[in-house]
């Protein structure tokens, strides 16, 4: 599939006009600081902030505030804050067994000792499980050296992980020479060569090497947060049957045009809320359950037990970028998943920032190629497993409904700027995925990154 530049016109009349948008955190067991409109080492003036607003590091929600003057006082977004959140607020402070607040000003809401949902990450720390992180990349020193730094500065005893970098099917030594150097001050990270092009031939050689029981990947283009290998492996102490952690993903910018779009179209998954998805029925929220894999998670904030990828053959080659398929292999395993009888639990605390395209090209194929992924993983299904087709036939009717209406959960969210040129390619990637799907098992997965 060929990568085409949009025409002029349509990028200068869709743009939306709230762009840049500041991504900030907020957290509110500190007293607030006031929010500027200017980021002076970049020399940008912001329009508007997107704010995660968190309490003792743990996500409560997503707000969004106009930036019309220089700054925005902290006295005035923490009323906004509170006219929002008061509920989740007073229930987080409620589960920490603090007293519940009436209001929210400035000062913010500090407590005296260490909060319960803290002590309880701390006392998990003082007996952490040895974990594999694995980060797959192919020609994107950059983006991963960012990738390593963050991962190398987690909240997580330095003894008790690994991170192992697959370089895969590479076209220089860039990668190589990068963790060659970091490994000079950082042990933990060890490299691997696999050279068969494909994302889920590169996780499959992690899980091969990797020396833990649970293993936790994510992308060489997101930053993940100083919480995140703990909160993700945590969950699976909490919920024994659990064999997949998921996480929230978050902008790291929105700057462009393109970064905006995306968001709209991946933001309406956001959850804040810890949920537990097990069995054919279980946590219904659309009809369409439990083959919208794509609501439970994606491959940028993921674990799972070592055992349960092993046994399931760990990822279908056939499915993941570097494929004719281009996507599809995470929302396969979080399937496999729900259908072997095992839980999966969406874990918002175990978060990273994604970093979102910033050209409307690279936008308008990536949107195609998560689309292909989706109908490829569906086809995979039904070849997998015919019995199902009665099962999947009967919700077809809603699940064109949830694709094509601008009314549905997945599109009543995007913004009004939003072009419908990415609703088509959407679309045509959709029509396409099952032969992706076919060829990619046809060549054994074996195609070339584009």
């Amino acid at each position: 599939m060929k990568v085409t530049e949009a025409p002029q016109a349509l990028r200068e009349t869709a743009a939306p006009d709230d762009l840049p948008i500041r991504v900030l955190e907020v957290e509110l067991g500190e007293p607030l600081a006031s929010i500027s409109a200017y980021d002076l080492a970049l020399g940008i003036r912001y329009q508007q902030a997107l704010c995660l607003i968190r309490m003792h590091t743990q996500p409560l929600g997503l707000l969004r505030f106009d930036l019309l003057e220089a700054t925005l006082s902290a006295e005035v977004y923490a009323a906004r804050i509170w006219a929002a959140l008061a509920s989740e607020i007073q229930d987080h402070c409620r589960n920490d067994a603090l007293p519940c607040p009436d209001v929210l000003t400035s000062a913010g809401l500090t407590c005296h000792g260490v909060p319960a949902c803290i002590a309880g990450r701390q006392l998990f720390l003082a007996d952490a499980p040895f974990v594999t992180v694995a980060v797959a990349t192919h020609n994107r020193a950059e983006s991963l050296h960012r990738c390593l730094d963050a991962l190398c500065a987690m909240d997580y005893p330095p003894d008790r992980y690994e991170i192992i970098v697959v370089d895969n099917a590479p076209g220089d030594n860039a990668t190589v020479e990068l963790v060659q150097q970091m490994a000079t001050t950082a042990p933990r990270l060890r490299y691997v060569r696999e050279d068969r092009p494909g994302l889920s031939y590169a996780r499959n050689r992690a899980l091969r090497e990797a020396r833990g029981q649970i293993i936790a990947m994510t992308d060489d283009d997101v930053r993940v947060d100083s919480h995140w290998l703990v909160e993700l492996v945590r969950s699976f102490r909490l919920s024994p049957n659990a064999a997949c952690v998921t996480g929230l993903i978050m902008p790291a910018e929105l700057e462009t045009p393109a970064q905006v779009w995306f968001e709209s179209y991946a933001g309406a998954q956001k959850r804040f809320s810890r949920r537990l998805y097990a069995g054919a029925r279980s946590a219904a929220e659309t009809p369409l359950y439990p083959y919208t894999a794509g609501r439970f998670g994606a491959g940028a904030s993921m674990a799972f037990t070592v055992e349960f990828l092993r046994r399931i053959g760990g990822f279908d080659p056939a499915l993941g970028a570097g494929t004719a398929a281009w996507g599809g292999e995470d929302l396969a395993a979080f399937f496999q998943v729900i259908q072997s009888g095992h839980t999966l639990v969406y874990q918002p605390t175990a978060l990273v920032y994604h970093y979102h395209r910033r050209e409307y090209a690279v936008l308008r194929q990536h949107m195609q190629n998560h689309a292909v992924g989706l109908t490829a993983y569906l086809t995979k299904i039904l070849i997998d497993k015919p019995w199902l087709l009665m099962d999947i036939g009967r919700r077809v009717p809603y699940g064109v409904y949830y694709a094509l209406s601008p009314h549905s959960q997945k599109n009543s969210r995007r913004s009004a700027t939003y072009p419908s040129e990415l609703m088509k390619q959407e679309i045509k990637g959709m029509l396409y995925g099952p032969w992706g799907y076919l060829r990619g098992r046809m060549s054994g997965g074996r195609n070339k990154h584009k």
